[in-house]
């Protein structure tokens, strides 16, 4: 057989039309001037837009003054990152801050003492180097005395009896503010109330909430976090960003202080659902439904009982499903509904052994949150609220959680 060999195909030569084209066309462009008449400025960036000043103060020396009211792993955290931001801010701020102390014996010497002496917390944060203008005081009318800014972090177990004292004439300066950084709701029948407004009705002060994605030790490390700050007016928010906003510790404020309070709330009920989760040694997808199923039902539970609040909190915020991951990922509530599971104990033992004095917040508010339900004859509305009720307090089986 002879090898055939296919010609290769020829590229046509080009055509003396189509060349003198070409060179007419290069003579013509040779001839343009393409040098840009235009001059760039020099790059200039706009100044930084300066802080907003401060709503004047109501105290004589003209400047503000904070008390921290709660000295547990929370409240110290967010103490020192307030002393160290008022620190840098002397015209506007009286640099002491107070920070309340129940009194506890440490190594034989009261926790005041040691705080004052060493500026660490030893009870719960160690580890932590506290700044020197942060001043632990064991009396709870002194801690407020003068202050224009308060911040509320005990566990809301106590809460009643702390602004039982401050409702004496006199305590609580009249042009005060407050904040709560305290989680849970109060129920009363068929109202329910935030701690936020407790103390505005208690106290006649404005009360903002703050809550976020923070777990305590990570904040007080300084590790880049977010919050979020509800506020009932912008004087408000602008005072609370000043006293809270730090490089490592973002602020955002939104004028939804009931959205902040009921999310920083219900998420520890989400949490108990998510450590069952973890007790039946169950995978990533079903701990993200009931997440997922538990957001849902915080923003829907909040538009519903709370009209005004705003759904963006829940979704775009800090305060919302940032903190809703991170409390059923590494948090007391789920860590202790883990233990729920799998020991079979009770809780106040669960809390006992491993929360080492703090409080568990998810049962009280799953109960108080329960017994509205019941109240306004609501609970089929919400059922992962119920189911997790249902485990936590009626001895019904963690399988039960998905009977939704």
């Amino acid at each position: 057989m002879s090898d055939i060999i296919s010609p290769q195909p020829q590229r046509p030569a080009a055509t003396s039309t189509s060349s003198s084209s070409s060179i007419q066309l290069e003579d013509k462009m040779s001839n343009v001037n393409i040098a840009s008449t235009f001059t760039t400025p020099a790059a200039t960036r706009p100044p930084s837009p300066l802080a907003s000043p401060l709503p004047a103060s109501p105290l004589p020396s003209g400047k503000h003054k904070v008390a921290i009211v709660g000295s547990g792993s929370w409240g110290t955290a967010l103490a020192k990152i307030a002393a160290e931001n008022i620190a840098s801010r002397p015209d506007d701020f009286e640099s002491e801050v107070r920070m309340w102390v129940r009194e506890k014996q440490v190594q034989g010497r009261n926790l005041t003492e040691v705080i004052n002496t060493t500026h660490k917390n030893e009870r719960y944060l160690p580890d932590i180097k506290l700044p020197k203008n942060l001043v632990a005081v064991g009396n709870l009318k002194k801690v407020v005395e003068g202050a224009s800014l308060i911040v509320f972090v005990v566990p809301h177990q106590f809460l009643h009896s702390v602004l039982y004292e401050y409702q004496t004439p006199g305590v609580i300066h009249p042009g005060a503010r407050a904040i709560s950084a305290i989680k849970g709701v109060e129920v009363n029948g068929t109202d329910i109330s935030t701690f936020a407004s407790l103390i505005e009705n208690k106290l006649d002060i404005p009360c903002s909430a703050l809550s976020g994605a923070n777990v305590a030790l990570e904040v007080a490390r300084e590790q880049f976090c977010e919050t979020t700050i509800g506020c009932p007016t912008h004087d408000d928010s602008l005072l609370w960003h000043a006293v809270f906003h730090a490089k490592k510790f973002q602020v955002h404020a939104v004028e939804d202080v009931s959205g902040v309070s009921l999310a920083g709330a219900l998420k520890n009920v989400v949490a108990l659902a998510a450590g069952f989760v973890d007790g039946m040694k169950l995978g990533g997808n079903t701990k993200a439904a009931i997440i997922r199923i538990g957001l849902k039902e915080m923003a829907e539970f909040t538009a519903e009982f709370f009209p005004g609040s705003q759904a963006s909190t829940f979704t775009n915020e800090s305060a919302g499903v940032a903190d809703l991951i991170t409390t059923c990922t590494g948090g007391r509530n789920a860590k202790c509904a883990k233990d729920f599971i799998r020991s079979g104990r009770k809780w106040e033992e669960i809390e006992r052994d491993l929360l080492k004095g703090q409080k568990l917040q998810g049962t009280a508010t799953a109960e108080e949150v329960h017994n509205f339900l019941v109240s306004r004859k609501r609970t089929y509305g919400y059922p992962l609220f119920e189911q997790t009720y249902k485990i936590a307090f009626e001895g019904a089986p963690a399988e039960q959680l998905f009977d939704l």
